[in-house]
């Protein structure tokens, strides 16, 4: 800001700066402070106006004589309020302002004082429709960051929880706050993580997360497998930090962001320590079957089913009885994408209407349409109990992974027999034992590099260490 310049042109510039005259929620008003001219700007829904009126009731009372020479001064000893800044560039200052924080500019002082009294519309912080809690804690991140922070806090009274803030986006602004714990976070990760923040250049983070991780890492695409692992609960961010990972939370998202993540971490969840051990040992081991089982059981049944001299005797069970109208793979192939549909269609669905119409659909295309021809009822049963298995783990995109990988398994099967089942098994298994974290450490360690004492740990839920000073294997 320009030394010298006169109060009502600032103003003037100011006015123009956030479009007072268009923009109706931007708000001034013009006051006098101590004998001198002063002016508020604040946007109308995110300031705390009864914290504004007690600041302003005691800057009223100031005389003329009171009033030092510096706006340093002036916030150093006549700022009642905690959370106060000095700003002396007009883009620092319209970014605090749209971002809820309150400016007060007094004539004859060239730093603007910035009044962190803000607070944003929010919800509870109810348990995550999302991530469930069948024991523990039943509260879960919302949209509004500082509450985030707060949640982890709680759980973290250590003054070496480090939380960064930094912004992003050239036109949104968005603050982003990295959580770790000092002394056991990978420093060299740590460092290559805020370059890349620090280095973004992208006009806004549109789809919170999402956006920052596909410019973290914006190569390998076409492997579906997640390098990083969402939550919104509290303790498994926490659980995490301590673990010496690093936690990424993104304003107005709802969800944390772990990293590094390998595959172990993400299908690992804080309830297998909610329990005893053979409990928690008998929950991680069953959620690792049934991810396995969603992958393999239909394309392994498409494959009995195009050679069925291969079925033992035992399981002559599952073979099709019934006439075939149209082939087992486009009938598998038809009900994945349908099931697909039915997801979207429930997230558009008005609560009230969910359940009935559920019910509906699963009486319609499911005993209706073996009926008429389309569906064998086996295959029904199959793709109902893949489709059920998916919710068996939390993260949606481990879930697609194996969704994409299940459908290549079935295309190649269909058309190369067993040849094309082993291929496409083949590439699936490389493209999990080749990814990579975001660390550029082994996706499946410690499969890769064989480590048994740690391999022990992600399959076996052991006492939790509460001795120890590294804190818990959650998460």
């Amino acid at each position: 800001m320009t030394q010298g310049v006169r109060f009502e042109d600032r103003l003037k510039r100011f006015q123009e700066l956030f479009h007072t005259d268009r923009n109706f929620d931007v708000v001034y008003h013009v006051l006098q402070i101590g004998g001198r001219k002063a002016v508020l700007f604040f946007v109308d829904g995110f300031a705390k106006d009864d914290t504004i009126s007690r600041i302003l009731q005691y800057f009223f009372s100031l005389k003329a004589e009171e009033m030092p020479e510096t706006a340093h001064d002036f916030a150093k000893q006549y700022t009642p309020y905690g959370e106060a800044g000095l700003v002396s560039t007009e883009e620092d200052m319209s970014v605090q302002v749209l971002s809820g924080i309150t400016a007060l500019m007094i004539d004859g002082y060239q730093e603007v004082l910035m009044l962190d009294c803000r607070s944003y519309p929010s919800r509870g912080v109810s348990e995550p429709e999302k991530d469930k809690v069948m024991r523990g804690s039943r509260d879960g991140f919302v949209e509004t960051l500082v509450f985030n922070t707060a949640l982890i806090r709680r759980r973290i009274r250590d003054p070496k929880l480090i939380i960064e803030v930094t912004t992003a986006g050239q036109s949104s602004h968005t603050d982003i706050a990295i959580a770790y714990m000092e002394g056991r976070v990978d420093t060299h990760l740590l460092d290559k993580i805020k370059q890349q923040i620090a280095e973004l250049h992208v006009d806004a983070l549109s789809m919170n997360q999402e956006s920052l991780a596909e410019c973290l890492y914006p190569h390998k695409w076409y492997n579906p497998f997640p390098k990083f692992k969402f939550s919104e609960r509290p303790d498994t961010a926490a659980a995490s930090i301590l673990e010496g990972n690093i936690v990424i939370l993104v304003d107005t998202s709802p969800a944390a962001m772990i990293l590094p993540s390998s595959v172990f971490d993400i299908i690992e969840e804080a309830d297998d320590y909610y329990f005893p051990p053979i409990t928690g040992t008998y929950l991680r081991l069953t959620r690792m079957l049934i991810s396995l089982l969603t992958l393999l059981l239909t394309p392994t049944w498409l494959l009995l089913m195009q050679n069925t001299n291969w079925i033992p005797e035992s399981f002559d069970f599952i073979r099709i009885t019934d006439d075939v109208h149209i082939a087992l793979i486009w009938q598998l192939l038809i009900l994945e994408f349908a099931i697909d549909g039915l997801r979207l269609a429930a997230v558009n669905t008005p609560s009230m209407l969910t359940t009935p119409l559920s019910v509906i659909a699963g009486i319609v295309l499911g005993e209706y349409s073996v009926k008429a021809g389309w569906f064998n009822s086996e295959t029904m049963l199959y793709m109902a109990f893949v489709t059920i298995a998916n919710y068996s783990q939390a993260s949606f995109e481990l879930g697609y992974a194996l969704k994409f990988m299940r459908l290549l398994m079935l295309i190649c099967t269909a058309i190369f027999n067993f040849w094309g089942y082993l291929l496409s098994l083949v590439i699936t298994i490389l493209a999990i034992a080749f990814n990579k974290t975001i660390a550029g450490k082994s996706y499946i360690y410690p499969l890769i590099p064989f480590r048994w004492s740690e391999l022990k740990k992600r399959i076996v839920r052991t006492r939790l260490p509460h001795q120890k000073k590294g804190g818990s294997r959650l998460g």
